[in-house]
């Protein structure tokens, strides 16, 4: 009897102690606390774009102005834009002869009378008489004759310049051109000139003919 009491003594024993190992191994749970804000940064993960690194070499470079235009009206060095160069001489020539036929009071059909452009009087064995078209080359012809005499029947007056070498004879030499045609922008124009054997200009002038109309200078030989 008495051992049986022990036993079931031991067996009590026993069975607290295990209770208190079990307790002692089991944690006591802590409730979780909300947070009131998420303190985590999402940029963390994911991080903003650098910014540009504007600098090089210590040197800022310059940033570029949205607002900036370009002038309006192109820069020329001369401050004008000038044209091309042949229609300035164009308008320079077709300027000229208007003025000539203002002068000589000429129409578009030039000049319906004789031209007489003066006597001249020189010491020179001989001359060098040049004529050429001011105005367009549209087939002007004229006919040069001297002292009544023809030289040249029928020439074609071109921009570039022409003539022939006059020997003198003492007193008068008279030289006539003849307006044969008006080519297809009338009148008939040329520019003449009369140089001495030392290259002296003796006289130069401008004609604008109509056809069959003459423009006569003389040369006085002394």
């Amino acid at each position: 009897m008495k051992i049986q009491f022990i036993y079931i003594l031991i067996f009590c024993f026993s069975l607290s102690l295990n209770a208190q190992i079990d307790s002692q191994k089991k944690s006591i749970p802590i409730p979780a606390i909300e947070s009131k804000k998420d303190t985590s940064n999402s940029n963390i993960l994911f991080p903003s774009n650098p910014k540009p690194d504007n600098s090089f070499g210590g040197l800022n470079s310059p940033k570029a102005n949205s607002e900036f235009s370009l002038p309006k009206k192109e820069f020329s060095m001369f401050g004008e834009t000038f044209g091309n160069p042949g229609e300035l001489f164009e308008k320079k020539l077709t300027k000229t002869i208007k003025e000539i036929k203002e002068e000589m009071y000429l129409g578009s059909k030039g000049s319906t009378t004789d031209q007489y452009f003066g006597d001249f009087t020189t010491k020179a064995q001989y001359v060098y008489v040049m004529y050429s078209d001011y105005g367009e080359q549209d087939g002007d012809y004229i006919n040069i004759s001297v002292n009544d005499e023809i030289i040249n029947p029928r020439i074609m007056l071109t921009n570039a310049n022409q003539g022939f070498k006059l020997d003198l004879k003492e007193g008068f030499n008279k030289i006539d051109f003849l307006a044969l045609t008006e080519g297809y922008l009338t009148p008939n124009t040329a520019f003449f000139k009369v140089v001495d054997d030392q290259q002296n200009t003796i006289t130069s002038n401008y004609w604008a003919l109509a056809v069959n109309v003459k423009a006569t200078i003389i040369i006085v030989k002394e």
